[in-house]
């Protein structure tokens, strides 16, 4: 079963990641015995793919309760399987509250699933929740969650807990403790972008073109759309909404010396001297922490290539998009 996902103004199928359909059908056959923490680029398709999760692991038995909270649709904060919507009950306050009573109250209906007998396999679906909650409260709940498949008040058969994220400056944290696995998503390869640009109506500019700027990336895609196919406009908003020229106004002579440097490869941010500048880049969703290997057991879906410098990918660390390169590289030409 493929999910229904919105893009581009419409609802699609959940398109390609073949190997995370199959990633999620392993889980479904197994359950997690840790917490499994998903991290990867803003727009790379994460919440679309816990959607795919949720249709996954129904088709498997589960009783699934998906968790939004930044969800820009208020009934998509929320999502249940169908036997557990009656009580879900006045959300109103639940919704209004932080991230951790949606998380309560997704826990309080996989509850109700076993003890009245609709499904002894359950799984907590949770998208975006370490941003919601922050730095100093996302260790303490991906704690909880832990306990929730190691210390549950009820006799579940399989259990499933998925936590995706965008911002990677938690990513540490989590990753020091054995309460979750880390895997890494990146932006869709280039079989599934085509399918993904296919979708979008003509007049269009050539896939090897949308391809080049967005790196992959589908919501960097579909904001291309609307903005006419007019990069340079992209660029701006990108400029604007993470305080870029205010960042490099900001910089020292040496780091700034290092930002060019790591425009034109990422790999640059390496090491001690780098640290600093590393992790405002990081806190601004500008790059992406890689796993050094490759190997498919720490990826979702099919890893990045080691290095493509076309687009702005290194061993090490990435560009979350070319257009996320291109802001940078603006401003920098602006200021300097």
């Amino acid at each position: 079963m493929r999910a229904r996902v919105r893009f581009a103004g419409r609802m699609v199928d959940f398109v390609d990641r073949r190997d995370a359909v199959r990633w999620l059908e392993d889980i479904a056959g197994r359950g997690t015995h840790v917490v499994y923490a998903i991290y990867g680029p803003e727009g790379c398709g994460k919440t679309a793919l816990l959607k795919q999760a949720a249709a996954t692991l129904e088709e498997y038995g589960y009783a699934v309760v998906h968790v939004n909270p930044l969800a820009e649709v208020v009934d998509e904060k929320l999502s249940v399987s169908e036997e557990l919507r009656e009580f879900t009950g006045d959300l109103g306050v639940v919704l209004l509250g932080d991230a951790s009573k949606l998380v309560e109250k997704a826990v309080e209906l996989l509850y109700i699933a076993v003890r009245r007998g609709f499904r002894r396999r359950i799984a907590l679906l949770a998208d975006d929740v370490l941003q919601a909650v922050g730095l100093d409260r996302a260790e303490l709940l991906v704690k909880s969650l832990l306990n929730l498949i190691e210390h549950p008040s009820i006799e579940y058969e399989r259990i499933a807990v998925l936590v995706a994220s965008s911002e990677g400056v938690t990513r540490e944290r989590v990753g020091r403790h054995r309460w979750a696995w880390v895997h890494t998503i990146w932006n869709m390869p280039r079989e599934g972008f085509e399918e993904l640009y296919e979708l979008i109506p003509s007049p269009k500019p050539p896939l090897e073109d949308a391809w080049r700027l967005s790196g992959g990336n589908p919501k960097a895609l579909e904001e291309l759309y609307r903005a006419r196919w007019e990069a340079r406009r992209v660029v701006d908003m990108l400029i604007a909404g993470r305080s870029l020229a205010e960042l490099v106004d900001s910089l020292k002579r040496v780091d700034r010396e290092l930002l060019q440097a790591a425009v034109e490869d990422p790999d640059a941010l390496r090491g001690e001297d780098a640290a600093q500048l590393r992790r405002a880049l990081v806190e601004r969703n500008l790059i992406a922490v890689l796993p050094p290997s490759r190997e498919p057991h720490l990826w979702v879906d099919t890893p990045p290539p080691e290095r493509d410098l076309e687009l702005g990918i290194g061993r090490f660390y990435a560009w979350q998009t070319p257009l996320h390169r291109e802001a940078v590289r603006n401003v920098l030409e602006r200021i300097s």
